[in-house]
């Protein structure tokens, strides 16, 4: 490793702790920012570019599907050449594709800018995390993750109003041109990013390909399969391909010292339950989030402002536990924070499932907090322990995991949500949401998991 690896090893001092932190900060709110409000402004984009609603959906689906496949290459990057420069040209590219996107006049424009802004993204999430750990010391860590979980619930909290605020008073392109600005801002302060960990070894293209290929034909093909059983051959093949290529990737990756697909890691006990508990929350998060609005609007007939509405407390309720659950997380075990969470998470979505048939706006308002309040709970120490549970010099192996699992998961709650709709012809929200109870429930075992000897221990299996 680099002569200069160890300069940040436990933390940066005050105030350029916080400098390192505003530049996470602005980073990730672009990121999931930009996610957030695209949604909202496709059926404006859709009309004015003289696109169908399908085709138009590529503006959403191009950016997460270039995110999900590139996340565990950068971040194995990130341990090359360090992730602070990773993180910056992350900036670079997210400011520059964002100007694209807003300069675009075709879809087939705006796509392909979406790809390279995904690339942008991606360099951003896949060592944020990692970049904490070496911002913060390791007696505070927890602090600093809950920072970030507060963040990425105001932004996520944040977009559909700001998407709206800008829509009612400018073109759709100024939804893109927003970032640019505060790409330059972040790449500015950048420089107070920490020194961390470079690994001596080269990257691994072949296995960079084979990842691509297997979370491709995976996220396409859960995708398929969400659209009912019409095209199973289609979506066999696609699960044929991913299979063969995590095949040949995981042999691939046996005989390296720090893998891209961190096999090394998923062998420490602890961390791999951290994985799985997350991959199970984060499909019960999107089951509700994808669902709710169905049902809100189609069953007890609430308009899109007030369904808006009524989905705020839920992040609201995250944005104020989030930091307090990091604090926590620094004085007592993951496996009991998130057992906890999971079993008030779980409660609350099974109070949404079976909701009196017309509820008032109070009860649904409540149910949304009590989800809000456990999955904020979880959150903050689950992520802290996948990154403390690594060694140092395998963060960017572990931040990669850690947003692969999210964005997994996200992926399989939404296929699972489509499904579900397209077998019922009625009662599928309902359906949807017990479905998401169980997976919580499963999340909350995992979790407890933790505190078990074997759970709990930190050695390789």
């Amino acid at each position: 490793m680099a002569a200069d690896a160890v300069v940040h090893s436990d933390g940066l001092p005050v105030p350029r702790r916080y400098g390192a932190m505003l530049t996470v900060g602005l980073g990730v709110t672009m990121a999931v920012l930009d996610g957030a409000i695209a949604n909202i402004a496709l059926p404006t984009i859709a009309r004015e570019l003289n696109a169908s609603p399908a085709q138009s959906i590529w503006v959403v689906n191009a950016y997460q599907l270039v995110v999900v496949v590139s996340l565990l290459p950068l971040s194995s990057l990130g341990e090359i050449v360090g992730y602070a420069r990773i993180y910056r040209i992350g900036l670079a590219i997210f400011g520059v594709a964002s100007l694209a996107c807003a300069l675009s006049d075709s879809l087939t424009m705006l796509v392909a800018a979406r790809v390279l802004q995904g690339i942008g993204a991606s360099c951003i999430m896949s060592v944020n995390s990692a970049l904490v750990r070496f911002i913060y010391p390791r007696a505070q860590i927890g602090r600093g993750i809950g920072i970030t979980a507060f963040v990425v619930a105001l932004a996520a909290a944040a977009g559909p109003t700001v998407a709206a605020g800008i829509l009612s008073v400018a073109t759709w392109q100024w939804i893109f041109a927003i970032n640019v600005p505060l790409s330059l801002i972040s790449w500015l302060v950048a420089g107070s990013l920490p020194l961390t960990f470079r690994a001596g070894h080269r990257f691994d293209w072949p296995s960079a390909a084979l990842n691509a290929a297997m979370f491709g034909a995976f996220i396409i093909g859960v995708d398929h399969l969400g659209h009912g059983f019409d095209h199973l051959g289609r979506v066999a093949v696609e699960f044929g391909v991913a299979i063969v290529c995590g095949v040949w990737l995981v042999r691939r990756q046996l005989s390296r010292p720090a893998p891209l697909l961190p096999i090394d890691l998923l062998r420490i006990p602890i961390f791999a339950l951290s994985i799985m508990t997350s991959i199970c929350s984060f499909g019960a998060q999107m089951l509700a989030f994808v669902t709710l609005p169905f049902y809100l609007q189609n069953v007890l007939h609430r308009s899109e402002v007030e369904t808006g509405l009524l989905m705020t407390p839920w992040p609201i309720a995250l944005i104020f536990v989030a930091p307090m659950a990091g604090r926590l997380a620094d004085r007592f075990p993951s496996g009991l924070l998130g057992g906890i969470g999971m079993m008030i998470f779980a409660s609350g979505l099974a109070s949404l499932a079976f909701l009196p048939a017309d509820p008032s706006s109070g009860d649904i308002v409540w149910r949304m907090v009590v989800c809000g309040v456990g999955f904020g709970l979880f959150q903050s120490p689950n992520n802290r322990t996948m990154l403390t549970s690594t060694p140092p010099e395998r963060a960017g192996g572990a931040s990669g995991m850690l947003g692969t699992a999210r964005l997994t998961g996200q992926t399989i709650g939404t296929a699972i949500v489509a499904l579900i709709f397209n077998l019922m012809a009625s009662g599928g929200t309902k359906t949807a949401l017990v479905t998401a109870t169980v997976l919580a429930l499963v999340a909350m075992v995992l979790s407890s998991l933790r505190l078990t000897p074997a759970g709990s221990s930190v050695q390789k299996l």
